[in-house]
């Protein structure tokens, strides 16, 4: 009975620890996710119908979320990296990441390369880790059907047009990773008479990409052949800028198919006027920059349809967000390149507002350990920092003199200083705290 006792006992105790460490398992996994989750920017993507979305959708896909271009990336980035199976191949995964991506390429060459490197072991082995990177669901099924695909007279299938996940309407998200940052791009297109009922489910978007057809102030909505197109596109602006779930959300607005718009203001058969009147009293503001060459009619008309949208942000002047105009084409993918590239530096900052990094102020007790790379970069940011805080942060070993200087102090920093002077440096920061 004793040993039968004492048996139990320690079944209990076994069962009790493999439970810990199951609860641990979970909550670590919980806790990768919620950080995963935090460094992940989320991007609404708004606008009235035909305005280019969902072209802006394909183009984020052409650059950034090519499968088997992300798939041969990742082998030298994965921790750790995983080798060709046939060194020999090396100089086909340098194809695939250099020519392929071009717009102009050797079709039957890029066939050639991916089916031998889709049959190399190290790139199998490497494509089972792609829950590590991001990599589109629908990469292994044409990669296995790379023989069907290659011919000329290839037809897609059903299953082809299903796997390849072409928009219709309703709620679709895009992934892709730019820079080892990851992007979520949701296109909510065709839920326009339902949107008051799930917008606060976006209430946590790092930021909104507004797109705008440009070149529809002489058209008219499908629903009704009556409202103009792009007062319709104001009027769905100004409900999404003064939306109570939305208001602490900055808008990127993307003036979409300047290149039609120019078309239409240069043949001068369908003057903005006739649908504008008060576009014969608009001047055009000094900071205006045209493009190179552009005619002055078509840069008088862009920024007027440009101001139209910024008195609408600036109307309620709460500086809770900000609305960011960027002229685009979206058929034109190195403008889109460009313009998302342009637009990133202010999703970072949308990001770190997001998570209360500029709005919150942080309290520690001395000493305070700040590791930022090189010290010719630390100082003059900390110059800088004191117009906001009158304290100096105590900096161990490489910064002793500051650290003796204040050491019975405690400090007091507005995160929101720190990073609006260090985001000059693109780089980040790091603060540890001692007790």
């Amino acid at each position: 009975m004793g040993c039968l006792g004492n048996s139990k006992t320690e079944d209990q105790r076994i069962d009790e620890k493999a439970q810990r460490e199951a609860n641990k398992k979970i909550e670590k996994q919980l806790q990768k996710e919620r950080q995963a989750y935090k460094a992940t920017h989320r991007l609404l993507l708004l606008g009235a119908g035909e305005s280019g979305k969902s072209t802006i959708v394909k183009q984020m896909r052409i650059l950034h979320v090519n499968g088997f271009n992300t798939i041969v990336s990742a082998m030298s980035t994965l921790i750790p990296p995983v080798p060709l199976a046939n060194p020999e191949d090396q100089f086909r995964i340098e194809y695939i990441k250099s020519i392929a991506p071009l717009s102009d390429f050797d079709y039957s060459q890029f066939f050639d390369h991916a089916k031998k490197l889709w049959d190399d072991e190290g790139v199998k082995a490497c494509f089972e880790r792609s829950n590590e990177y991001q990599l589109i669901d629908c990469a292994q099924y044409f990669l296995d059907r790379i023989d069907s695909v290659r011919q000329s007279d290839y037809t897609p299938t059903d299953q082809d047009l299903l796997r390849c996940r072409v928009l219709t309407s309703g709620i679709f998200e895009t992934r892709f990773q730019v820079d080892k940052v990851n992007f979520h791009m949701f296109d909510v297109g065709g839920q326009r008479d339902e949107r008051r009922k799930w917008i606060q489910c976006f209430n946590d978007v790092t930021a909104i990409i507004f797109v705008v057809a440009s070149s529809s102030y002489n058209m008219v909505i499908r629903e009704d052949n009556n409202t103009n197109r792009l007062r319709e596109a104001l009027d769905l602006f100004r409900s999404i800028w003064n939306n109570r779930w939305l208001r602490t959300i900055s808008v990127i607005l993307f003036l979409n198919k300047q290149d039609m718009l120019a078309e239409k203001v240069l043949a001068g058969k369908s003057k903005i006027e006739d649908y504008f009147p008060e576009y014969a009293r608009y001047t055009i503001p000094n900071e205006a920059t045209p493009e190179p060459g552009e005619d002055p009619r078509v840069t008088r008309a862009k920024f007027f349809i440009r101001d139209e949208f910024l008195r609408i942000s600036t109307a309620s002047g709460d500086g809770r967000h900000y609305c960011y105009p960027h002229f685009t084409c979206a058929v034109d993918t190195e403008n889109i390149r460009r313009v998302f590239n342009d637009c990133r530096d202010i999703i970072q900052r949308m990001h770190l507002r997001q998570y209360e990094l500029f709005r919150s102020r942080v309290y520690f007790n001395p000493p305070v350990v700040l590791i930022y790379g090189h010290q010719k970069i630390l100082f003059p940011c900390l110059k800088k920092l004191q117009k906001f805080t009158k304290k100096i942060p105590q900096i161990s070993e490489n910064l002793q003199n500051l650290q003796e200087e204040n050491s019975n102090n405690s400090l007091k920093v507005s995160l929101k200083s720190f990073f609006f002077f260090l985001n000059k440096f693109g780089k980040k920061i790091l603060v540890f705290s001692k007790k």
